[in-house]
């Protein structure tokens, strides 16, 4: 049969999916708050049935799922089938496709199985997924031959409350840099030879090289540390059912047994390819085949990607057989490799490179692995024939864009929310061309779908539901439109997709879902997320004065109020305010508007460098003004005030001299002047000291929030 019924999208006939009498298989997932046990702390945690993760839950194709989530939190929640094929009403994006859970409530979702594979689910409210909100999906084939097999769910748990997690991500604080020894300050740069590369880095207005965001206090498999199965016996063929159930961890997998036979991946069916490892990226899944060679028990292990933790499973009985970890990262040679492709502008340099599909792993300058083979895509060869159905072609074009220094991420340049919902017809073929014009790896998972990945297999390109795309890389996936309703595309690092890197596919003349009854109220729920305001503090307890300042700030705007108060009247006070907004895919540019107020006893009046009286003494203007980020990310501010008055200032926050020492300065054209350092301590305490042209030398600690 050379067109696909793509409704079902190849997974099975439904001749063979119900041959037999139907069945419901019915659930009840009871999900609560709850504190759990971890590494000797009583932690928070959001759990399904009294565990982290949740059940697995296993169906055979062809079932009937009928499944009931009674919400007994104080919040509302939800429940994302990911991977399912059902109808839109069900998918589980709270406000978009189903109505939230509310505290005290049961939801039913009931839907057919016309699929098979290995699947998951997840909270898609909040960050209730980082929480623990989380479970394999599992549907078996119909009459398939028994086999040994075991579900393998990876996922990364932090012991911080997740949306302090957000908040400091968007505060561009290194605190998880320092907690994984990847800072990469200038002594580091020193000892390794690589100062100019630094300097390079900084001098492109780059911060240091990482590959991922977040600092994990525990990897685990299915919610443990290692997880032992010792059932397994020698001679034993095993298929594991791999989910990376992550909120933002991408795992290396490598096996002590011997090579990888690689037969599934996001629950389709691929020709077996042998591999010596593969990464899985956040929210996909791999089926895979290994041997127990013998009365021994072999780790399976999945490292992160950073090479900072990692977890395993061990299958057989016997003594343990561990595979080699992971070397270090050489974030150095990263950096210096990300210095070669970033112009001066902050864009991407593609170098005339045609990378996709994984082929081209650039970060593997900072790691050196045993030879071998790596699985990419374009090693992915689908059984079955995967063309579209004849249909007219709607070909988009997304440049996945970012900002890492305010951890803004987008599409074009734009959020969910500051972007229309991409109209689609039933019938249409919708065809994505995804660069990845940013620094890290995006996941990008499409809901209620499967697409095709092109690749040199051509009719044979393989079907998934999400794409792992790499720095730099150009990757095109299609897929039918056969459904109706709105079905969302999204980055599936949660922190990203949060910050607003995603779509909204939206079927024209669609029917109304009765469980969003005010659309136009609904969205504006889903548009709070990237919209969402964070907040920052410092407040510097020294012995000459007190110092500090609190920003509120979102995607484009951001208001600061900074303050200095001496001891005496001599010292007096000062605080000023900006409100403003950013510009440009960088944000290098910020205008502004605000106020300065202060006073302090002098003997004499002042002038700046433009001759004119400072009035630094006593001062209540307006001002206006910009501030703009110059290489070495030095911010340079001009801004003029209601009397007239202007004023010039070049200032730096954090510059990296050792892994937690940190120097900053400032000096402006009203003779204003300063220069300090910090030690870090926690996340929120350093030690401090600094110089201040009239306040003297001082010297105590900061806080920062």
């Amino acid at each position: 049969m050379k067109r696909l019924l793509f409704t079902v999208m190849i997974l099975l006939s439904y001749a063979a999916a119900f041959s037999q009498a139907p069945r419901t298989v019915r659930y009840d997932l009871y999900v609560s708050d709850s504190m759990i046990h971890r590494d000797g702390k009583m932690l928070h945690a959001m759990v399904i049935n009294g565990g982290i993760p949740a059940p697995v839950l296993t169906f055979t194709e062809g079932d009937t799922a009928e499944i009931y989530v009674h919400n007994k939190m104080n919040m509302e929640t939800s429940i994302h089938w990911h991977g399912l094929i059902l109808p839109n009403r069900y998918d589980g994006v709270s406000y978009l496709t189903t109505a939230p859970v509310k505290a005290g409530e049961t939801h039913l979702y009931k839907f057919p199985l016309v699929q098979n594979g290995t699947y998951w689910y997840h909270s898609h409210t909040m960050f209730q997924e980082q929480s623990g909100m989380y479970g394999a999906f599992i549907i078996r084939k119909r009459k398939a031959a028994p086999e040994k097999e075991h579900t393998l769910l990876l996922s990364d748990w932090t012991n911080e409350r997740p949306h302090q997690v957000d908040r400091s991500l968007h505060t561009a604080t290194d605190w998880y840099a320092v907690r994984k020894n990847s800072v990469q300050s200038y002594a580091e740069a020193i000892k390794a030879g690589h100062f100019s590369t630094k300097v390079t880095n900084e001098w492109k207005r780059m911060l240091a090289m990482d590959v991922s965001d977040v600092y994990y206090d525990q990897l685990l498999a299915n919610g443990k540390p290692v997880d032992v199965q010792p059932q397994f016996k020698a001679g034993d063929k095993v298929r594991l059912r791999v989910v990376n159930g992550s909120s933002s961890t991408y795992f290396w997998l490598t096996y002590a047994g011997g090579k990888i036979t690689v037969v599934a991946n996001d629950g389709m069916d691929v020709v077996p390819v042998t591999v010596d490892r593969l990464i899985v990226g956040v929210a996909e899944t791999y089926d895979v085949l290994v041997d127990v060679p013998s009365d021994s028990s072999y780790q399976f292990l999945a490292t992160s990607e950073d090479r900072t933790r990692s977890t395993s499973v061990f299958l057989g009985d016997g003594p343990q057989k561990k595979a080699a970890p992971l070397p270090r990262l050489k974030y150095f040679e990263g950096m210096k490799m990300m210095n070669g492709m970033m112009k001066m502008n902050g864009q991407m340099d593609a170098m005339d490179m045609e990378m996709s599909l994984q082929q081209m792993d650039m970060n593997a300058v900072m790691y050196e692995e045993d030879p071998g083979v790596t699985l990419n895509y374009a090693m992915l060869r689908s059984p079955v024939e995967t063309t579209l159905p004849p249909g007219p072609v709607k070909e988009l074009h997304f440049n996945l864009t970012g900002n890492m220094n305010r951890y803004v991420w987008t599409i074009n340049n734009k959020t969910v929310s500051e972007s229309d919902k991409i109209l689609i017809k039933k019938g249409e073929n919708v065809r994505i061309i995804l660069y990845n014009g940013t620094m890290m790896r995006h996941p990008m998972h499409l809901h209620g779908h499967f697409f095709r990945v092109l690749n040199e297999n051509g009719a044979y390109s393989p079907l998934k539901n999400t794409l792992d795309i790499m720095p730099m890389e150009t990757d095109t996936i299609e897929f039918a439109a056969t459904e109706s309703g709105d079905w969302f595309f999204h980055c599936h690092i949660l922190y990203h997709m949060m910050s607003g890197m995603g779509r909204i596919f939206s079927y024209e003349n669609s029917p109304a879902n009765p469980e969003i009854p005010d659309p136009q109220k609904a969205i504006r729920k889903i548009y709070a997320d990237d919209r969402k305001i964070h907040t920052a503090a410092r407040i510097g307890l020294e012995s000459n004065s007190s110092d500090g300042e609190l920003t509120f700030a979102n995607t484009r705007y951001r208001l600061q109020t900074e303050w200095r108060v001496g001891y005496n009247a001599a010292d007096g006070y000062e605080t000023e305010s900006h409100f403003g907004r950013y510009f440009g895919q960088t944000q290098w540019l910020f205008p502004y508007v605000g106020w300065d107020f202060r006073y302090r006893r002098m003997d004499g009046p002042e002038k700046n460098v433009f001759g004119q009286v400072s009035t630094k003494n006593r001062r209540s203007v307006l001002h206006a003004g910009i501030e703009y980020t110059l290489p070495m990310l030095v911010i340079a501010d001009a801004s003029v005030d209601t009397d007239g008055r202007v004023r010039v200032q070049l200032s730096r926050e954090d510059v990296p001299l050792t892994r937690r020492l940190r120097f900053n300065f400032m000096a402006n054209t009203d003779k204003e002047y300063m220069a300090g350092f910090r030690y870090i301590l926690t996340k929120y305490i350093a030690i401090s000291a600094h110089y201040d042209s009239d306040l003297g030398v001082g010297a105590g600690f900061t806080i920062t929030y």
